[in-house]
């Protein structure tokens, strides 16, 4: 129980580590004989890399994923015939659907993944079909009564 006490708790010691040796002058600098080696089948198996690459190109090819598809162009110039007809700038229609005028003039330029909450939207504000069958055809207005 006495040998608990006496021990003595050193703060502030720094353990040493060993130096890793980053320059050919330091390594000239040891008096100690180092052996080095080469690894020679560094690559590993090189009769089968070719095929492996062949192997995996063919697979992207098979698992490829086709681009969504883009609006079409009669749909953007419907779109864009719609706006004219009512004499709207893009900026004025982007507004009324609530979109940025972007959207709109990727749409009528046929860059735009189609989107039927926007395609709805242009419906209604231009009075134009723009989904379905008869594209650019006037929306036939039905009111209550």
């Amino acid at each position: 129980m006495s040998e608990e006490w006496e021990s003595k708790t050193v703060i502030g010691f720094k353990r040493q580590t060993a130096k890793v040796t980053k320059k050919d002058s330091e390594l000239n600098a040891v008096s100690a004989v180092v052996a080095t080696d080469k690894k020679i089948s560094a690559g590993g198996n090189k009769a089968n890399q070719g095929t492996d690459h062949q192997r995996i190109a063919k697979l992207d090819r098979e698992n490829e994923v086709a681009p969504p598809p883009k609006i079409s162009p009669t749909v953007g110039r419907a779109i864009q015939d719609g706006r004219m007809a009512l004499k709207l700038s893009q900026k004025e229609v982007a507004q009324k659907i609530n979109e940025k005028p972007s959207v709109l003039q990727d749409y009528e330029s046929g860059k735009a993944i189609p989107n039927p909450q926007v395609l709805g939207k242009l419906e209604r504000v231009l009075g134009v079909k723009l989904r379905g069958s008869d594209i650019g055809k006037k929306l036939e207005t039905t009111k209550k009564p």
